[in-house]
């Protein structure tokens, strides 16, 4: 009887997901006609490497959120709000609602959810009396920083080792994998190009 529980060895449909031609056979998706078979192969690992890339982020992002107690959502607030102060920037609760692209009654129960697990405070807005300037809390900011921040850290230090001439080549291309990936333009997403 087979095993069909997670496993740590890779298939050969799993290693093949990202290949242009196990994907794709029949070029109905993908034009590959008059492009080398090792362009087709080189690109295939690219794919390959976004996907390991992702899987990586995945795993940091839900342990992240495990250390630190907090969902997805909390952790954009948390990192939002450090990268406010951080720049002497008083932060609303509008403001963070217009970040996280959230109602303003979902982004009372997020910062009711931070206040009563000690990650922010809400004071009195110093020149706007109606309004409420949120701040992290020392320990939060100190928590996120020598753990999910420290481990975050390393994306620099990946880019830094690329000259500048390479940054602007990876730059450009994760650009233009963004537009050409953006829904703008697919119908058959509908309502998800507006959320």
């Amino acid at each position: 009887m087979e095993d069909h529980g997670a496993t740590t060895a890779r298939d050969a449909i799993s290693e093949s997901l990202y290949d242009v031609d196990a994907s794709d056979p029949r070029s109905e998706l993908v034009d590959r006609y008059g492009l080398p078979s090792a362009d087709v192969a080189q690109i295939g690992r690219l794919m390959r490497a976004f996907s390991h890339l992702r899987e990586v982020e995945s795993a940091a992002s839900e342990a992240s959120q495990r250390y630190m107690k907090l969902s997805a959502q909390d952790m954009r607030a948390v990192h939002y709000l450090i990268v406010g102060q951080n720049q002497g920037e008083l932060v609303t609760p509008g403001m963070l609602a217009s970040h996280l692209r959230i109602s303003a009654a979902s982004t009372t129960k997020l910062l009711n959810r931070l206040e009563k697990g000690g990650h922010i405070v809400r004071q009195v807005h110093p020149t706007d009396r109606r309004a409420f300037a949120i701040e992290v809390t020392p320990e939060t900011v100190r928590s996120a920083y020598e753990t999910v921040g420290r481990h975050q850290s390393r994306r620099f230090h990946a880019a830094a080792r690329l000259t500048g001439a390479e940054r602007e080549i990876v730059i450009r291309f994760l650009d233009d994998m963004a537009e050409e990936l953006s829904l703008s333009s697919a119908d058959w997403a509908g309502e998800a190009r507006s959320e």
